[in-house]
């Protein structure tokens, strides 16, 4: 039986790692840029779901997705960007999370397309209800929104998702085989000692 104590030969050092994988190419280092250029504008004005990932002053890690209309993530000049929080759930992972750590990434999708776009920045939280008006998203919000100033922009090549077959509808399980999202929601409610009401 596996026991996490005695894995052996973990990679401990940068240089170790890096002596195995070897140096990224120059186009590869190079093709990450600070701003919101035209063919950025153009993506995100297309996208309807990206990835969030935080992290608390402590270190520990979230991500979750956020969907909307396609663009609903708006440019606000070459150097932030802003999105909407709307009404969920009330955990508010990600935003706590900012108040203890600003910086986020996010991955953009586009359904169809392979490659995705990264942005890596810092993000600040806003109720300017002038500024949220001006964005003219559709819907209610929670009066919140969040501003991300873009440190790292750059598109990531479509190896994942090639091999993953993700837009491929035929190699996609049969809605029979797939998991059931209620009776994992109930198992895990057990586990902590809640039972839902049928």
């Amino acid at each position: 039986m596996w026991n996490p104590l005695e894995v052996k030969d973990l990679i401990t050092s940068a240089e170790e790692l890096k002596s195995m994988v070897g140096e990224p190419h120059e186009t590869v280092v190079k093709k990450s840029i600070g701003q919101v250029e035209s063919h950025v504008i153009h993506y995100l004005s297309m996208s309807p779901l990206f990835f969030l990932s935080t992290s608390d002053a402590s270190g520990r890690c979230d991500v979750s997705p956020r969907g909307d209309e396609p663009g609903f993530v708006k440019v606000l000049d070459d150097q932030h960007i802003i999105f909407p929080e709307r009404m969920g759930n009330r955990r508010i992972d990600s935003l706590l999370n900012m108040i203890g750590n600003p910086q986020v990434g996010m991955i953009f999708l586009i359904p169809g397309l392979e490659e995705v776009l990264r942005i890596n920045g810092s993000a600040r939280i806003t109720k300017d209800a002038e500024l949220l008006a001006e964005q003219g998203w559709k819907g209610k919000t929670s009066g919140i929104g969040v501003i991300v100033k873009v440190e790292e922009c750059f598109l990531h090549c479509p190896r994942a998702f090639k091999q993953a077959g993700l837009w491929k509808t035929d190699s996609w399980p049969e809605k029979e085989a797939m998991p059931s999202m209620l009776e994992m929601f109930r198992a895990h409610l057990k586990i902590n000692g809640v039972t839902l009401k049928e």
